[in-house]
């Protein structure tokens, strides 16, 4: 089973995208107050728990608590701003990233898949 590190600061932020350059990364932005995101959460937290980890590290930001954080990584990456939102950071870029419905479990396995990680 994955874990999902918490971006709780700008400095996490920082680690996280300094780390994309060893390991992809997935952020997840969440939004605590929206029920579409609580769906989207659901469907990586499931996607997570068959997963070992090895296609990418897994971080969550709350959007609405970690307000700073989650626009840091919208200027950092020029991905404009969704909540729910899933971005993989490769080497400091974005690869993808997707919203709202489109985040479910089938999603990340088309996007993962048995070879790892797809750019497309």
């Amino acid at each position: 089973m994955a874990d999902m590190r918490s971006l709780m600061s700008l400095e996490d932020w920082e680690n996280t995208l300094r780390k994309s350059s060893e390991k992809p990364q997935l952020i997840f932005k969440h939004s605590t107050q929206c029920p579409i995101s609580a769906g989207a959460y659901e469907e990586l937290t499931q996607y997570m728990a068959r997963s070992a980890g090895e296609e990418a590290d897994f971080s969550i930001v709350r959007v609405i608590e970690e307000r700073p954080v989650s626009n840091a990584i919208a200027e950092a990456l020029g991905v404009t701003h969704k909540s729910p939102q899933a971005i993989l950071v490769k080497e400091g870029q974005p690869v993808w990233d997707e919203s709202h419905w489109r985040i479910t479990q089938s999603f990340l396995n088309e996007k993962f898949g048995e070879s790892g990680v797809s750019e497309a």
